[in-house]
């Protein structure tokens, strides 16, 4: 039998179309390559360089900082005064501070009674200590559950008051500031701040007040999350190492030199005074913990972290409530930045050392550059010089300074080093919407203040776990599971590799590939715990 050809089940007029449209992309690429890509991509290779360079300064920087502290061991309380308190026969349990403890949620019905429980747990005079309870939910089922679980801990001699409010304006920082006008909250001297699903052990306030209460110039004592389930799935393993590293590096760098650093919003004491000095919780970014800390410090207070206390909580363990986290996380800053760059600039109560601090390394390479360049570069850019040969990027600048600021990331979770690949496809995948957050933040865009509150699953875990060995009917949501935007980097990704592979020769289309099947897996909704339906 003859061979059929191609022209049996094609017409001629369809494939002359075909060679036709590939010559006129050929003649259309051919003549803008060279007068406007390549200049294009040059500029912009030169650029991300720049902001390698930035990056890779800032976190030798720190490195350095970090192995000096513990050569000599300059921990907070040798450098700050810090005694035990002390009790007193004459004045009895007033020689004790009044606290604060505030605990802010919203519709959290799988770990309310896990963060009552603690902060009931916390040990200090009883009188001397008001637990409040601001409870902004909208499912009456939980505000019914939460005030009866107050109730249930007042009975039994705990000074808890349970707060409501009649609207969310603000959000969280709405609920902090309305809970700062209670009548009884003017007694108190220091507020610990405690979000839903935080846990403090019972000694968390005679190992914190002390450095407020012997040194008037703090305003802050901030101390280390510790994560009960990062061992849940692969994403919460990297979402520990990115975490662990903020706090073993960055806070920790931030309070031994500039005595500034970000407040987290919660697992942290305040000094009510310097609140009120600051101008008090405003709601105009969605990081108004970051926005009262910047505000407080250009007040000339100090900051002081704790790595040495641990409160237990828990990272999101779903993609969905991952990515709004992030978004929060990296477009508030960047908004804040925004809003209160000039405000930095013009203060005349820091020095102009902390002023850069704060303006350039705190804001411009961590908050908006660290972004930005790591999907541009690594995803954009760097797989864009396939198809642009004419454009080089130095060994330097793709290779050594990327794997040194990977290394020195990965020494906050030594356990986790094993995993550093995975992290590092991981984190490019992230820092697509890291860098679209941060980018409306800036131009303060549409979602600038969209404020979701991250999903907790506390203990329901164990019974989604057991529910999901159950059989049950399969239920296919194809809309919940895909993710548009990181299939579409994928796709270009892959596309890059396929070139390399046929036309390159320097292997680059492994990595390609590889950062290709991270954008799918995750487009795919294949990360993270996935909930099952009910």
């Amino acid at each position: 039998m003859e061979r059929l050809s191609t022209t049996t089940f094609i017409p001629d007029t369809f494939l002359g179309a075909r060679d036709d449209f590939s010559m006129q992309m050929g003649v259309i690429w051919s003549k803008i390559k060279a007068p406007l890509i390549v200049p294009l991509l040059r500029i912009t290779v030169v650029l991300c360089l720049i902001m390698s360079v930035m990056l890779f300064i800032e976190r030798l920087y720190m490195a350095i900082v970090i192995v000096l502290i513990k050569l000599f061991g300059r921990k907070p309380d040798k450098r700050y005064n810090w005694e035990p308190m002390k009790d007193d026969v004459e004045l009895g349990n007033s020689a004790y501070p009044m606290v604060l403890v505030q605990i802010p949620m919203y519709n959290e019905r799988e770990v309310y009674q896990l963060s009552i429980g603690a902060a009931c747990g916390l040990s200090w005079p009883s009188d001397r200590i008001i637990i409040q309870v601001l409870d902004d939910s909208t499912d009456s089922t939980v505000k019914d559950m939460v005030e009866l679980e107050c109730q249930r801990w007042a009975s039994k001699g705990i000074n808890i008051k349970y707060e409501i409010r009649d609207n969310r304006n603000g959000y969280k920082a709405g609920a902090l500031k309305e809970g700062m006008k209670r009548s009884y909250v003017k007694h108190c001297d220091y507020v610990a701040i405690f979000d839903a699903d935080f846990q403090p052990e019972s000694d968390f306030l005679w190992r914190t007040i002390p450095f407020l209460v012997h040194n008037p110039e703090i305003a802050l004592v901030q101390t280390r999350w510790k994560f009960v389930n990062s061992n849940e799935c692969l994403m919460t393993r990297m979402q520990e190492m990115s975490l662990d590293y903020h706090f073993t590096v960055e806070q920790e760098v931030g309070s031994s030199t500039y005595a500034f650093f970000g407040f987290n919003g919660t697992a942290g004491v305040w000094r009510i005074a310097a609140i009120n000095e600051a101008g008090g919780w405003k709601d105009r970014t969605t990081v108004e913990d970051m926005d009262l800390a910047v505000r407080a410090s250009l007040k000339g207070w100090k900051f002081v972290y704790l790595g040495n206390i641990k409160v237990k909580n828990e990272l999101p363990s779903t993609f969905k409530a991952y990515r709004y986290q992030q978004h929060r996380w990296s477009c508030g800053p960047a908004n804040l930045f925004r809003k209160m760059v000039m405000e930095i600039i013009r203060n005349k109560k820091v020095s102009l050392w902390k002023k850069i601090h704060v303006i350039y390394s705190f804001f411009f390479v961590r908050k908006i550059i660290a972004h930005i360049n790591a999907f541009v570069f690594y995803c954009i850019v760097l797989p864009a010089t396939v198809l642009v040969p004419e454009v080089v990027v130095p060994k330097w600048g793709g290779i050594y300074i990327p794997s040194i600021i990977t290394l020195l990331n990965a020494v906050g979770t030594p356990r986790s080093l094993h995993l550093l690949v995975f992290w590092i496809l991981f984190e490019n995948v992230m820092s697509l919407h890291r860098t679209k957050a941060t980018i409306i933040g800036l131009l303060e865009a549409s979602r600038v203040n969209e404020w979701i509150v991250t999903e907790k699953l506390g203990d329901a875990l164990k019974t989604l776990t057991v529910a999901a060995k159950l059989p049950r009917k399969p239920r296919i949501r194809i809309g919940e599971r895909l993710h548009l935007l990181e299939l579409a980097v994928g796709c270009y990704l892959f596309f890059c590799g396929t070139y390399d592979f046929a036309f390159g020769k320097n292997y680059f289309f492994l990595f390609l590939y590889i950062q290709a099947m991270a954008f799918y897996i995750i487009g795919f909704g294949y990360v993270g715990t996935f909930v099952p339906n009910s």
